[in-house]
């Protein structure tokens, strides 16, 4: 019986794709962080890997483009039922997220899943526990 694929919960657009290319030829590796706070806290936010310091109070949805993907676990609540995708679009944002400067800013899209991709859902992790997994830290 073959394997059935997990659902990811995040993922990423090629022009958002294209943008954390530069990102990472300017700055290495790089992380997301999504708080759901105010103003530009509900835009995902990209930093240099480990630069953001995830914890209990932060889910790992999974990986987009090789960036480890989290979320507050307060806003994760809200967004649990939806697969996100992380686009960019022409704009300033006002955040302190790295793609600023290239005068664009990161945005979430989403939808609900579907009842069976809702059964086939790809794991989440509390940062806490992200870190202490190195098949995920790496």
């Amino acid at each position: 019986m073959p394997e059935t694929a997990l659902t990811p919960r995040v993922l990423v657009t090629p022009a958002a794709e294209a943008t954390i290319d530069l990102l990472r030829d300017e700055n290495g590796p790089l992380m997301f962080h999504q708080s759901g706070g105010c103003c530009d806290g509900s835009s995902p936010m990209c930093f240099t890997k480990g630069e953001f310091r995830v914890g209990a109070n932060d889910v790992w949805l999974g990986q987009i483009y090789g960036c480890d993907f989290f979320m507050s676990a307060s806003q994760f609540e809200y967004w649990q039922h939806t697969q996100l995708t992380v686009d960019v679009v022409k704009g300033r944002g006002a955040s302190f997220s790295l793609e600023i400067p290239l005068g664009v800013r990161f945005l979430i899209r989403s939808r609900i899943f579907t009842e069976e991709e809702s059964r086939q859902m790809a794991p989440v992790y509390d940062g806490e526990e992200y870190l202490t997994r190195p098949e995920l830290a790496q």
